[in-house]
């Protein structure tokens, strides 16, 4: 659970509900063959609607309201429907004028990244709560800590809960009602209690959390490899979400060049599954005061420009790629109960 730096992975978990099937709804006879077989279970692509075997995908920024260069990008790249979704951060100095974008833009999905960690070392924020309500998660300096490590280390879920409801508030009062809400950093998924409140939260005001469906075995095991902890509780909790989730969740990777990134960036789209995956990246604009911010500069100003690139587009239609939102999401998902 690192920054974008420090390979930034924002991931979230959750397992669907298994369908109980009797073994005598799975023989079929066919050629005088009465072999019994299983049923493929449905990804959450099918169960929503789309036909089976299709990759269909969420290209999601995140770190939107971090700095004006996040949220120039963003914009354009929304704008210009080169993007699906985007989410904001609350307690960063540039979130509410993403805010007002938001709300003069209604059909573009637009999430929250709730934050709960401050990882720069010269550009940092605090809580939105008051400092004496959340003081777990506050470090000398009244800021957010620097990791995840150190938010599970000195803050109760009542905290964590508290500021997370703070965040959704907040966007409320100012006139926007989030599409989805994801965690900053991973940070709600650091910890067993911060997952329960989590999706109680996303259940509470009815905002899909970006969750994945941790019944492939595969992909379970590939977060429990990255120290997540997915554990019985976690893995009963996520039983009763309901919600819907996402097949996979992953990010673009970086690269030494532009197109060595593109180049990495198709192998990553070629190797997924079938299924329903957001893919996360930090796009900005190219400034001096960015890079005062973060050595990840360069990543994020590709990520600004890469899926503008007409090589890019035209891969995806070869590829047959389908694109969503949460907006999209959530109507098919009322609309297949």
């Amino acid at each position: 659970m690192k920054t974008n730096d420090q390979t930034h992975v924002s991931l979230f978990f959750i397992i669907a509900l298994c369908l109980l099937l009797t073994v005598n709804s799975c023989k079929s006879t066919t050629n005088n063959d009465s072999k019994i077989t299983t049923p493929t279970a449905k990804n959450w692509a099918e169960k929503l609607g789309w036909p089976s075997g299709k990759k269909v995908i969420i290209l999601h920024a995140d770190d939107i309201g971090m700095c004006p260069e996040a949220n120039i990008a963003a914009i354009e790249q929304l704008t210009n429907n080169e993007i699906q979704s985007a989410a904001i951060m609350l307690p960063c100095p540039n979130a509410q004028e993403f805010i007002k974008w938001a709300i003069a833009n209604p059909k573009k999905d637009i999430g929250l990244h709730l934050t709960l960690t401050s990882e720069w070392k010269k550009y940092r924020w605090g809580t939105l709560s008051k400092a004496s309500e959340v003081p777990g998660l506050l470090d000398t300096d009244y800021k957010m800590w620097s990791s995840v490590p150190e938010v599970v280390e000195h803050a109760t879920a009542q905290e964590i809960e508290k500021e997370i409801r703070k965040q959704i508030d907040n966007a409320i009062s100012l006139g926007y009602t989030p599409d989805h809400i994801d965690t900053h950093m991973g940070t709600l998924y650091g910890d067993p209690a911060y997952v329960d409140v989590f999706l109680k939260v996303a259940q509470a005001y009815h905002i899909p959390a970006n969750v994945i469906d941790l019944s492939n075995e595969t992909v379970a095991n590939a977060f429990k490899t990255l120290g997540y902890p997915i554990n019985d509780y976690v893995i009963d909790l996520t039983k009763k979400y309901k919600l819907p989730k996402l097949d996979n969740f992953t990010s673009v990777p970086k690269a030494d060049t532009y197109e060595e990134k593109i180049e990495k960036f198709k192998a990553l789209i070629t190797n997924l599954k079938p299924g329903l995956t957001e893919i996360i990246f930090h796009p900005s604009v190219e400034t001096e005061n960015l890079k005062s911010i973060t050595n990840s500069w360069q990543q994020r100003v590709w990520e600004a420009k890469m899926f503008g690139d007409p090589e890019l587009k035209v891969f995806f239609k070869r590829e047959g790629i389908v694109f969503s939102n949460w907006k999209d999401i959530m109507h098919r998902f009322k609309n297949n109960k």
